[in-house]
């Protein structure tokens, strides 16, 4: 089975200093089999922390080639990384672009996570394109494994 990250949107309201309520967003990025997944690990998630109801307004996929999560930051970048090649037949340099997550205080320290986490691959031609800023606030990586059910 293939195991995929998916990007969950909750919404839910959050009550302010002057006793009033706003409505608030938080993402957070899930690692599940699928979607019906994804919804059912945010949702066991999200109750142990949100007092009153909330919502799961959004699933998405989203492509993540890796994750580096050794920073000790509290931010989430994401590393758009060209990952070099050179095709001998054709004589032509050839790039591919993907995406890394790196938990990091900072661009810089995000940057350094991502070279750090390079360095433990077998890829050493690379280049680091750009590094943003996520508005994730969480990434639930573990994958629970499948159940099977049994018959008595």
């Amino acid at each position: 089975m293939v195991v995929n990250f998916f990007l969950c949107k909750v919404t839910y309201d959050k009550m302010q200093e002057d006793g009033t309520q706003k409505p608030e967003k938080e993402v957070y990025l899930v690692h599940a089999f699928s979607f019906t997944e994804a919804e059912g690990r945010i949702i066991e998630e999200v109750k142990q922390y949100i007092r009153g109801e909330f919502e799961v307004t959004n699933i998405r996929k989203m492509n993540v080639w890796d994750l580096y999560d050794f920073g000790d930051g509290d931010r989430w970048y994401r590393c758009k990384v060209y990952l070099k090649d050179f095709d001998e037949e054709k004589q032509v340099e050839t790039r591919k672009a993907v995406a890394i997550l790196a938990h990091a205080g900072s661009v810089r320290e995000a940057y350094d996570v991502v070279v750090k986490g390079m360095s433990g691959t077998l890829i050493s031609n690379y280049e680091i394109h750009s590094v943003v800023e996520t508005d994730i606030m969480d990434v639930l990586k573990d994958v629970a494994p499948v159940a099977t059910k049994t018959e008595a």
